[in-house]
């Protein structure tokens, strides 16, 4: 049974293309992909991304439980400052990546996936030896993302708050749109600037509703799910059950720069000698030499014809108008500027390993 959210009857009048996503109704497109893409690079778009799931967790343990399950090092983000993560699991893989928010010492904010909620509640409940307070708030909280390089301009005469002075993962708690108390937060997913809104259900309709009043003469467009994916595989951004899953680990996944050795956590001490010693395989980016678009599963293989490695996430990047994808290959091909070939049906379609992100504004 798919779950409707708070705005669900608004993106059926705006005639949205809605389909199940992480079990709820979601849109997934309003005019189409490139068009909504476009959108967000050049003005301002708004996703909304009520799916996604909430935690609070408080009291004088709350940073003990933070530490204890999270690869980042919590304890070096101040109030008001949010921290990019990820749940270690006990046998080397990812139980999901979140976003961590420092509210003060004995209350943070944990942001995850829409489609681990379950997993993920059950799993930080199971570590909380030192009874911190736990609460899931998902089902009570709506969130928009309104991005795009014109957003803050756009966005600014709905708060007395300096949006322009919020910086990248750093979030205030303010009046927006009329209504007290809301997160306004940098955390953004697209590369293209701009923040999400935190709100209760009950007021997401007027905080909508205010948004593209203020936004109008700013071209602001309502943007979809399918757009979001385009976006953050152009920076190169990990998606959680593409490229990093439950047999993922962060050290494979790239993710090093999230997974801090000045503490102990979940499996610590296994993903320090991976860091040490190295892996098997790592996550790459590449683009095409031809035509061609790369999906999720297709082989990476050598000029030989053998298979090195998979596609994780794959499209055509509407920005640079070529195909882009991410994958795990052999750590021996891992260099960048390395050729590769994409399995692309009965083709092997040539490509090349590169530094992310694809797309610089």
């Amino acid at each position: 049974m798919t779950k409707n959210i708070a705005l669900s009857h608004i993106h059926e009048a705006l005639d949205a293309k809605i389909v199940p996503f992480a079990g709820y109704n979601m849109p997934v497109s309003y005019e189409g992909v490139n068009a909504e893409h476009e959108t967000v690079r050049k003005s301002v778009g708004v996703f909304d991304v009520s799916h996604m799931g909430e935690f609070l967790v408080m009291g004088p343990n709350a940073l003990d439980l933070i530490q204890k399950v999270t690869s980042n090092d919590a304890s070096k983000i101040v109030d008001d400052q949010a921290q990019y993560s990820c749940f270690p699991n006990e046998t080397g893989g990812i139980v999901d990546d979140l976003i961590v928010y420092r509210f003060n010492a004995e209350k943070w904010l944990l942001v995850v996936n829409a489609s681990n909620i379950e997993k993920d509640w059950k799993w930080i409940s199971s570590q909380n030896t030192m009874n911190a307070e736990l609460r899931n708030v998902s089902d009570d909280y709506s969130l928009l993302a309104i991005q795009g390089p014109k957003a803050v301009a756009a966005m600014q005469s709905l708060t007395s708050e300096d949006l322009s002075a919020i910086k990248f993962y750093h979030f205030k708690v303010a009046e927006f749109a009329g209504i007290e108390n809301v997160i306004i937060s940098a955390t953004g997913y697209t590369g293209s600037g701009g923040f999400e809104i935190y709100c209760k259900n009950s007021d997401a309709e007027q905080v909508w509703n205010k948004v593209f009043e203020a936004g109008d003469a700013f071209g602001i467009k309502p943007i979809g799910l399918a757009a979001r994916d385009t976006l953050r595989l152009e920076m190169g951004y990990c998606l959680y059950g593409n490229d990093i899953n439950d047999t993922t680990s962060p050290i494979e996944a790239g993710l090093g720069w999230i997974t801090k050795f000045t503490k102990d956590f979940t499996n610590s001490e296994n993903l320090k000698a991976q860091k040490e010693e190295g892996t098997s395989r790592r996550l790459i980016a590449f683009e095409l030499n031809e035509r061609g678009i790369p999906r999720q599963g297709y082989d990476i293989v050598d000029d030989q014809g053998n298979i090195i490695g998979d596609v994780t996430s794959g499209t055509m990047s509407p920005s640079l108008n070529k195909g882009i994808g991410m994958g795990y290959v052999t750590t021996e091909h891992k260099k960048i500027g390395t050729q590769i070939n994409i399995q692309i049906r009965k083709k092997a379609v040539p490509a090349t390993i590169i530094k992310l992100p694809f797309y610089k504004a």
